[in-house]
């Protein structure tokens, strides 16, 4: 008797991110060790669309830190840079470099900001690269109420967020609300990829740190994260973003990283 071959699963990209008629709007919260990483990872993504005659990517860095000399070294910051907002360090210096138009915001993404101003939670694409659960559920109910609005341009439609410990971390892309989907013969298509605060609530809060005191020296930064693990991560997650782009569906929604071991586990589509 012959059994029935289960299709694989997959999720097809919004086609509003691949054939948008404006660049497509994104946000990145968080700028410190690996949300500077995923930024200029970002800037070359931008670049290499723009070749391929897509629009391109506008993105805005949202983060009140100021730079501190225990950023330097596991941070994309300089000496002459301690003091400044890293928010408008990295974006200006990613306007320099890449010759792009982007934004700066040197201030928290939470409910406050986005009462003032409704328009800055209105992007395709959300990255977060935040060292506190507190900080996910926020940045997950905002998406969450601001996702049900249907009709708007430049709605809330992934959520990518970046999380580590010392060596170990993990990239989870999520679909805010459901996707339509295309027909397929060949697969199993999946609308809807669940929130990282839905699917991990435990594991999030079994990994925070109580101590998240800012530390005083590089060499003390380093006793809680490794000097690559933030690089790491923002490379194999800009790599699942390019797939995204690029090939317009994906297979994976992410992965869990053990720097330690060298050793990669995809999170799989299901």
């Amino acid at each position: 008797m012959k059994t029935k071959t289960q299709k694989p699963a997959i999720h097809f990209v919004e086609p509003e991110l691949l054939h948008p008629y404006n660049p497509v709007r994104v946000n990145l919260i968080g700028a410190g060790g690996t949300g500077s990483q995923v930024l200029t990872a970002l800037a070359r993504i931008n670049h290499s669309l723009i070749a391929l005659r897509h629009p391109g990517l506008m993105t805005t860095v949202f983060d009140d830190d100021t730079v501190t000399a225990a950023n330097l070294g596991r941070q994309l910051f300089t000496t002459d840079e301690i003091g400044l907002q890293k928010s408008a360090v990295l974006i200006n210096r990613i306007n320099r470099f890449f010759g792009t138009n982007w934004k700066a915001v040197s201030e928290k993404f939470n409910k406050k900001i986005i009462e003032s101003n409704p328009d800055y939670v209105m992007a395709g694409l959300t990255i977060s690269c935040v060292d506190s659960v507190a900080a996910r559920f926020e940045i997950a109910s905002i998406l969450a109420k601001h996702g049900k609005q249907q009709h708007y341009r430049n709605r809330p439609l992934y959520w990518m967020d970046f999380g580590n410990r010392k060596n170990t971390g993990q990239v989870i892309l999520s679909t805010v609300g459901t996707i339509k989907q295309a027909a397929s013969k060949k697969f199993r298509t999946v609308d809807k990829l669940p929130f990282v605060t839905t699917e991990f609530k435990d594991l999030l809060h079994q990994s925070e740190q109580n101590d998240d005191t800012p530390s005083c020296s590089l060499a003390e930064a380093l006793t809680r994260q490794d000097l690559f693990i933030n690089s790491a991560l923002a490379n194999l997650g800009a790599s699942l973003l390019w797939q995204l782009f690029r090939e317009g569906m994906i297979t994976n929604r992410g992965f869990f990283l053990n720097l330690a071991e060298f050793r990669a586990q995809p999170l799989k589509v299901a």
